[in-house]
């Protein structure tokens, strides 16, 4: 086994110690929502009525996992394959903070590729799919930090006002944004990088509400585990382009920001927020990322937190630290199938798209899994909790049938050892 995946067994060992349900009981979730590694999450809703969150690849090539209400997540795959992976600058990179949006009828996926401590040669970068759940392609660059003099250029945010497309970025050495090509996949020509803020922030988000434009972002230290220092702080704007300026009337050029989100006893450097979801009741919602104090080991986990927006228009959180247990967002089945419907069956996806298979279940009940060869003889089998990794690294390529039965029911379909 290659030590890729025996990091990402690793992981799914150490989130496996402490997993619970996120449904805390009827209305009510409890907090994290996932108990993987997801930091710096994005999320879309699509057209099929499901949620799809990516985030910065702790699983290897960009992970996706889907939602009917923001609290109950199954992974679904990979945004890029080792073959499709962008591999044109920083090629030897990670994938980090990926923005996704849907333009002109596809998918398009914003991501930044760096190494740690090399600030000038890291970028920003972007693919495009037809559909959600993966098959991104035609990835390239946008630009890197060199080529526009503009140190740490990660953590791409985009966003459309007035038919016109934009995009944000930074990392403590000032948040910058410029303006895109009508299909998002360039710069427009003649559009020069324009600073909105200092070097105070990273991970930016901006939400227009009531007039206003309201530039959330991540001060502190994201990844120190117990140690970090993340929160999430906000300014606002009647511009896009500024000037942004905190509840004092301080400007962020200067570094001045409110406070949104501290740490708390169960939770430690919360930050990086998705962009703002609305229920179908009128509210408001932001997923994040944060170390769980009961489990550190098992990474930046997701969170979910209600938005309230207050009398003189800004955003908050209640007591401005992250919940535990709280009423569950509000939405309805006119798009599909409720969740308790569709998720409550086994997923099986491959892995980077080779010899590995996941075997996701919908409970925390021991299920077993068989996999046999087109002739109906027993090749491999086995028996796990909430999920299995299959390793076919040892068996001929071609097509198995796979069968798997516990108490979500019995699943049968087919399978390709690439």
């Amino acid at each position: 086994m290659n030590l890729k995946f025996k990091k990402y067994i690793t992981t799914i060992t150490l989130a496996l110690g402490t997993l619970l349900c996120a449904h805390a009981g009827d209305g009510t979730y409890t907090n994290p929502v996932t108990k993987w590694s997801l930091p710096d999450p994005t999320v879309i809703k699509a057209a099929d009525g499901y949620f799809y969150l990516y985030a910065t690849e702790d699983t290897h090539n960009v992970p996706i996992y889907r939602s009917k209400d923001l609290v109950v997540w199954r992974y679904v795959g990979t945004a890029f394959t080792d073959a499709t992976r962008p591999m044109d600058f920083v090629p030897k990179g990670g994938i980090w903070a990926p923005d996704i949006n849907y333009i002109d009828g596809k998918y398009v996926l914003y991501y930044s590729k760096s190494e740690w401590g090399k600030t000038w040669e890291c970028g920003i970068g972007v693919a495009v799919s037809d559909r959600p759940n993966g098959g991104f392609h035609d990835a390239h660059k946008l630009f890197i930090s060199s080529e526009v003099d503009i140190e740490n250029c990660i953590d791409p945010f985009f966003i459309r006002v007035d038919s016109c497309n934009y995009l944000f970025w930074g990392s403590f050495h000032g948040i910058y944004g410029v303006q895109l090509s009508d299909d998002g996949l360039s710069i427009k020509e003649g559009s020069k990088p324009r600073k909105i803020a200092g070097g105070l922030i990273e991970g930016t988000m901006i939400v227009k509400h009531d007039n206003f434009f309201y530039l959330v972002g991540s001060a502190g230290t994201c990844c120190e585990g117990a140690n970090s220092t993340y929160r999430l702080v906000v300014a606002r704007s009647r511009s896009l382009f500024g000037p942004y300026v905190d509840r004092n009337g301080k400007g962020a050029i200067g570094d001045n920001f409110s406070p949104l989100l501290n740490k708390s006893p169960e939770v430690y450097g919360p930050g990086h927020c998705s962009e703002f979801v609305t229920d179908d009741a009128g509210q408001t919602w932001m997923l994040y990322h944060g170390y769980q104090a009961s489990n550190v080991d098992a990474g930046r986990v997701v969170y979910l937190d209600k938005i309230t927006w207050g009398s003189d228009g800004w955003p908050q959180v209640q007591g401005m630290r992250p919940s535990t247990e709280a009423d569950s967002p509000v939405f309805g089945t006119e798009a599909g199938i409720s969740e308790k419907k569709t998720e409550q069956s086994y997923l099986i996806n491959s892995v980077d798209g080779g010899g590995y298979f996941r075997i996701d279940s919908p409970d925390d009940n021991l299920f077993t899994w068989q996999l046999y060869n087109v002739s109906g003889r027993l090749v491999l089998n086995g028996m796990s909790r909430n999920l299995a990794v299959v390793d076919t690294s040892s068996i001929q390529r071609g097509l198995y049938m796979i069968r798997v039965n516990g108490t979500a029911g019995t699943y049968c379909g087919k399978v390709w050892r690439q």
